[in-house]
Order: structure tokens, then sequence, then C-alpha cells
């Protein structure tokens, strides 16, 4: 039942995000900013620690986790290059403006949120803790996602229609995400490299995505500062819960 809730909460997250996109597109950086932030602590702060006690528990040696992680991290750099939806070099790709490049471009972004539906739903199988927090994480992220679902809809000549479209997409497939996960449970022996690969997942999105967009055009202090502020509230959350 959590997991629904917090389903339709990513379905929430998305929503807002793209919404804002059309409405207030000038003002999202500082957004950003605090996201990555947030997926920065999540993946250092929560995600890594659980690693550590699931490797002194004898689940794994230590390397297998950590080649997860790198797995992870060059699994989406690669996806990522190859189909052309960097968000912060859209402004290279100007000229290849066309609207099928942007439904490919957020039919990707949908396909990553379907994963951050299974990683809420995997979590959850680990333990309820790493689970709400993970949550917190991925929630951050579908923000960032339907931001960047709409931006490109729109950058490329699609419709407001078209986009919207598209953003509930986006939107809905965390929550089948989620939903898949009921239909089998995750091995004990394979939880470990699970989350070594989840959190490489979000190293490279926090640091190859969002903190970029959250400087662009230019640096920004506020932005910075609500960086910090975002790994601060991971920190203060994770010792709550």
């Amino acid at each position: 039942m959590t997991q629904i809730l917090v389903a339709l909460v990513a379905f929430s997250s998305t929503t807002l995000g793209g919404l804002i996109t059309l409405r207030f597109k000038n003002r999202v950086s500082l957004l950003m900013g605090f996201t990555g932030g947030v997926l920065l602590g999540v993946a250092a702060l929560e995600i890594l620690p659980e690693i550590v006690e699931l490797v002194e528990r004898g689940h794994s040696p230590a390397i297998e986790p950590m080649v997860a992680l790198v797995a992870g991290f060059l699994l989406f750099h690669t996806i990522e290059k190859l189909v052309l939806i960097h968000s912060c070099h859209e402004g290279n790709y100007a000229e290849h403006k066309h609207p099928n490049v942007g439904i490919l471009s957020a039919l990707a972004l949908s396909g990553h949120s379907f994963m951050d539906g299974v990683g809420i739903g995997l979590s959850f199988q680990v333990d309820n803790k790493l689970g709400l927090i993970v949550a917190i994480a991925v929630i951050s992220h579908d923000f960032a996602d339907g931001l960047n679902t709409t931006g490109l809809m729109l950058v490329n000549n699609n419709s407001i229609k078209r986009s919207l479209i598209l953003l509930l997409v986006d939107a809905l497939a965390p929550v089948v995400g989620v939903l898949s996960t009921f239909a089998f449970n995750f091995p004990v022996q394979f939880q470990v490299l699970y989350l070594g690969f989840f959190a490489g997942f979000l190293f490279y999105i926090a640091g190859s995505d969002i903190l970029p967009q959250a400087h662009s055009p230019k640096p920004s202090t506020q932005a910075l500062l609500l960086t910090y502020a975002g790994v601060i509230f991971i920190f203060v959350v994770t010792r709550i819960v």
C-alpha cells in the first residue's frame, strides 16, 4: 500500500515539474539545484551505508556492489549519449530541432521514470526505511524528468497538447514500475548489487544531468546553496527516519 501511495506522489511530482516548465521555464534552475543535492545525499548518505551494512553481514564481497555502481553509472551514460537526450546540450542541437526528436527524447525519459518506479519497489523489498528514502530521491528526480519532458517537447517544436500527452506518459511510468515489482521478489543475495547499481544511476543523474542544468546558462550562487540544502535535507531526514 505504501509503495502505491509513493508511486502516486511520483506521478504528481512528474506532472508538476512539466506544468512548471510551461509556466515558469526561466526559474526552474533553483529547483534543479535542490534536486541535485537530494539525489547526491540519498546515494552517499543512505544507499552507500546500506551497502556497507549488507557487505559486513556477509551478503557480498565489497568489490561486487562497487562494480555494480560503476556499471550503473556507465550504462546510463552510454544510453543517454546514444539517444542524444542530454538536456544540458540542447543548444548544441538547436539546428536539428524536429518534433520526432522531442518525442523520442520524452519516451527515453519515460523509460528512466519506469526504472525509477522499479527502484522504489525493489527498495521497499530490501527495507521500509530504505524504500522511503529512495522514494524521496525518485520523487525529486521525477520532478526534474517532468521539467525535461515538457522542455524537450517544446524546444523541438511540438505543440502544447502533444507535450502534455507525453508528460502524462512520463508521469504514469513510475507507477507502472512500482506495480511491476509486485510480480516478483528480489533475492537477498542480489539486493546489494541492485543498491550499487542504483547508486551509480543516482550519481550519474545528479552529476551529469541535474546539476549542470541548475547552473545553465551561467553559474548561480543560489542554485549552489540549494544543492547544499538538498544534501542537508537528506541528512536530516535519514537521521529522523
